[in-house]
């Protein structure tokens, strides 16, 4: 499929839309797997090994096949930024039904929660997860892991009060309007990304980097590695302190 002309893609699409031609729709969801793989690398950052990738990619292709079938050609919108969100909100909706988070990594991160309060409280100022892996007797690795997942666990939560989609099949990530943005979002918005311009800058010099070219630039830690030239397991160690830092100054900002 990577190697049809637009006119043969084109005409696959046009069986798909007309007829709904089973091998036009194999052909789609080969053609766009890799969105869902990397999807899934973005999403699995935050998660414990052990959630199951396949799994992950399971839901994901639920969300690919889910756009094919709900896609309007008609509107001014491209394919894979409405999979996209199709794709990531399966995701996250499966996570959430799941409970991916086993209680006592909830309970740790809540214990690593109340160590940073009782420690900054001690020092009056930011502390490193060195200083909490001292005080708690357990790795620094264990300390980025806890705050990580506890983070996105608070991220599946707020997905939680979200209302339902218009079609009703999930809640999580939804699409109100594909061309337009309400006020309300556009204030949060600016206002969150003024507080990020603002706080990232705290960050030292390779942990912008990886937090431009993993948010913005939407690369892999693998390819950030080779964009740096280190190994994927130190970019995603450089990403974790990145967001350990943002989650402590983002919360005294809006505090």
């Amino acid at each position: 499929m990577s190697q049809t002309t637009g006119k043969e893609e084109q005409q696959i699409w046009e069986n798909w839309i007309g007829s709904r031609d089973p091998a036009a729709g194999n052909a789609l969801i080969k053609r766009y797997t890799p969105l869902v793989t990397f999807h899934v690398q973005r999403i699995s950052v935050g998660l414990p090994k052990t959630v199951s990738r396949d799994d992950l990619m399971s839901l994901g292709l639920y969300g690919l096949y889910d756009a094919l079938e709900k896609f309007d050609a008609g509107r001014d919108l491209k394919f894979d930024t409405y999979a996209s969100f199709r794709i990531r909100g399966a995701i996250i909706d499966g996570l959430r039904k799941e409970d991916w988070l086993p209680r006592s990594s909830r309970e740790k991160a809540k214990k690593v929660d109340m160590v940073i309060e009782k420690l900054e409280q001690k020092y009056l100022r930011n502390v490193t997860p060195y200083e909490i892996a001292k005080e708690m007797g357990i790795s620094e690795d264990e300390v980025l892991t806890a705050v990580n997942e506890g983070f996105f666990a608070n991220v599946l939560s707020i997905d939680e009060y979200l209302p339902d989609h218009d079609d009703g099949d999930y809640t999580g990530m939804v699409l109100k309007d594909d061309r337009s943005v309400s006020p309300e979002e556009t204030i949060l918005k600016q206002e969150l990304i003024s507080q990020l311009t603002e706080v990232i800058t705290e960050l030292s010099e390779k942990e912008q980097l990886v937090v431009s070219l993993f948010y913005k630039e939407e690369l892999t830690l693998t390819e950030i590695g080779h964009v740096m030239e280190l190994s994927t397991s130190r970019i995603s160690q450089i990403h974790s302190k990145a967001l350990f830092k943002l989650r402590r100054i983002m919360g005294k900002v809006t505090s």
